[in-house]
Order: C-alpha cells, then structure tokens, then sequence
C-alpha cells in the first residue's frame, strides 16, 4: 500500500512547500535556490539496477528508511519519495518509515526485523544514524560497526537484490571535527561497513562543512541538527545526483555479492528483539502499562500504551533464559531511572546504569547493551535492581530485552 507522505497534516506549510517543489522542479535548474552539491561526498558503490529494474518492470517498489528522528520527521525521506513518484510514475511504491527518535544503530539492529523486514523485501532501503551514534549513544567505533553492519546485513540476507543507501547527517560537533581535518567517529565506522559491502554512501556531514568553509551555506541556513526544510534539500539533491547517475548505467539484475567474513564477527547480524514475557519474575517485577500521569517526565506517545516489564524498589529481580552472543534491554529511561545489575551464565553481577544525559526531562528510548561477545549457545542471566541510583529513583520499564 503506497503511503500518502505527501499530504500528511504532520508536515508544515513551508516543508510541504519544498516536497511540492522539489516534486515539480527536480529537473528545473535548482528551484529551491540551495547551493550546488559536489560529487567530491557523494560515494558511489555497486549497481543499483536492481532498484531501477523492479521500478521499471514491474510497476511495484517497497522504498524503507531506517534511523532516528532525522528519518522519522517530514525531512529528507518525503523528500525522497517525491523524487521517486516523479521518476517512476508509473510506479505503485509502499514506503516504509521506520525512523523512532533517540535510536542509535545498535537500537537499528536490534528492530530491523519488526520495523522493516516485516513489511516485505526491501527494493531501496535508505539508513541514517551518524548523528544519533555520536551524541545520543557516544558509541565508541566498534558499538558503531556492530550496530550499522547488523542493519545492513539482515537487509542483504533478507533481500539480496536490495540496493542500500546510507546517509551521513551532522551535528555541531561532528561540523568542528570536519573542519579540523578529522573524521567523526560514528560517520567514518559506518563508512567502513558501506566500503565493506559496496554501499554508496551520502556524506552530507562533510558536504556541508564544505559548503559552510566556501562561504555557499550557513549553519543556520542547514537548519541544525535537525535540518530545516532547506537542509533536507540539499541532502535530497545529493540522493538524486547518486542515484539518477546509478541508473544511467546499463547492466543486469543480480544478486549483491556478500563479503566472506564480517567486518566485526560480533556485530549485530541476527539482532533481535525479545519479548519480556520470556523473563521469570522472582520479586519486584510486573508486565503492565505503567501509570504515566503520575510519573514526573515528559513521554512520546509511541509509548505510553506499551506493556512493559516495570520495578521500582531495588532488590527487585527476575531471571532470563536466551541465546546467542549478547544481551540487553530496549528500555525507556526518565528522570526516575535506575542502575540494573546483571550476572550471565553464573559470574559476578555487573551494574548497567539505565539513567541518561537526556533522562533529566524526558523518559529516554535507550537500548543497553550487557554483553556483546558471549559464546553462541544457550545463556542464563539474572537481573536485579541495584540499591544505587544516578537518578531520583530506582525504576527499570523495559519494553523488550536485546540479543543476537
């Protein structure tokens, strides 16, 4: 079923305005007066015939985006899917969005498979987490690789004729990394996943810096960290270079090669979601809707109707069975946010802070990661709520546990 993006009340007059725009001028000479985007950070990858074959021969495309709220607002992705109506009009498309705000990569991984892969296959896929990897999660490189290469190669495995797209944005200290001639952690390891299974890559985070340093752009003209309608053109502009390029060239429909080995054995390739309804409760835990009226904190209504495993007084404890190499919890942490303590397979209780630097406010989507490297095979861990707490309280609301 084709998504009516285009005529959602949830975009603004001036947004609805470009997506016009940019749907009826896209091959007008720069209707939306944005600067003039170089290919020098637009890296081009593998084929995309498959894409454009689907589109062309069958009338039928399902186009997903994935990341964090930079996807999940009426910016680049509406954008994008113009572009796409406009070139293949002919095309019945489903798009899917599946961008929740807050989520960093490791998040991504983790619900590839209930966001995406449960729509259907995938024809054009498009993934943005540079941003949220930096300042949201402040992944370290490898958490980084895990989580972009985990997305990535369960949408290859599901699909493997899917083409992928992958998005750089920026944040202002990501702008002052460029600037003094460096790489941005959280960008340059997703790089490193694009480069190893031949993803073109859209560096909006290094095009910016340049046109900032040649004087054609201003950070305020970009709109920030979460763009204005006038930064989301250029990064639309530079997908519409990339892939209007891509499609000129000729060549068969095939399957994507897939690299012999990962580029991180423990990265999050068969990264799941697990219910909360598998943990035996011992003491202190409910399943249930918590009681948000009466729980200081701005929410997001995406949760606020969700069962969760809930406790609130410390000593609470409950146990899990599960499989694979990691495990942790996809939880929402508030101002009241505990420490939870956790023992696998028997060892030492080891304390995994819930609270966050956004915590303070707002009951923060997080996912924390207990342990990424464990032996494949079957696993027993016990949970428990520490007396300790960073926040005002000792609560734990997890809306799934982790693993992979």
């Amino acid at each position: 079923m084709k998504n009516d993006i285009l005529r959602t009340p949830l975009i603004s007059g001036l947004l609805l305005m470009f997506v016009l725009s940019f749907e009826t001028n896209m091959n007008a000479e720069n209707p939306l007066k944005i600067p003039a985007v170089s290919a020098e950070n637009i890296h081009q990858r593998g084929s995309y015939q498959n894409s454009k074959q689907k589109f062309e021969s069958e009338k039928t495309g399902h186009v997903a985006f994935l990341g964090g709220s930079i996807t999940e607002m009426n910016g680049y992705r509406p954008m994008v899917c113009a572009f796409l109506e406009k070139t293949f009009p002919e095309t019945k498309f489903q798009f899917t969005n599946a961008g929740i705000s807050s989520t960093c990569s490791n998040t991504g991984a983790f619900r590839t498979r209930r966001d995406v892969l449960s729509q259907g296959p995938v024809d054009l896929f498009f993934v943005e987490f540079a941003v949220n990897d930096d300042q949201d999660a402040g992944h370290s490189e490898t958490a980084a690789i895990r989580g972009m290469e985990g997305v990535i190669a369960q949408i290859r495995r599901h699909n493997p004729y899917a083409d992928i797209v992958m998005v750089h944005f920026i944040n202002p200290s990501m702008l002052e990394t460029i600037q003094q001639k460096k790489k941005p952690l959280s960008s340059s390891s997703h790089e490193r996943v694009a480069a190893h299974y031949e993803i073109s890559t859209i560096d909006l985070a290094s095009e910016v810096a340049r046109l900032i340093d040649a004087k054609q752009l201003t950070w305020e003209q970009f709109g920030g960290t979460h763009p204005a309608p006038f930064g989301n053109a250029i990064c639309a502009a530079m997908i519409d270079k990339l892939l209007t390029n891509a499609w000129q060239k000729q060549g068969p429909r095939m399957k994507h090669a897939s690299p012999q080995e990962p580029l991180d054995p423990f990265s999050f390739r068969n990264g799941r979601l697990i219910e909360i309804k598998n943990a035996k409760l011992n003491s202190g835990w409910t399943i249930e809707v918590p009681e948000w009226d009466s729980i200081p904190g701005s929410k997001r209504s995406r949760f606020t109707s969700i069962p969760m495993l809930c406790a609130t007084t410390a000593g609470a404890e409950l146990e899990l069975a599960f499989e694979g190499t990691a495990l942790g919890v996809f939880t929402v942490a508030g101002p009241d946010a505990g420490i939870l303590e956790v023992s696998i397979d028997a060892g030492p209780f080891q304390p995994f802070d819930l609270y966050h630097n956004y915590s303070k406010g707002l009951h923060y989507p997080r996912s924390v990661v207990f342990d990424s490297q464990l032996k494949p095979g079957k696993h027993h861990a016990k949970i428990r709520l520490s007396e300790k707490s960073s926040g005002k309280g000792h609560a734990a609301r997890i809306m799934y546990f982790v693993g992979n």
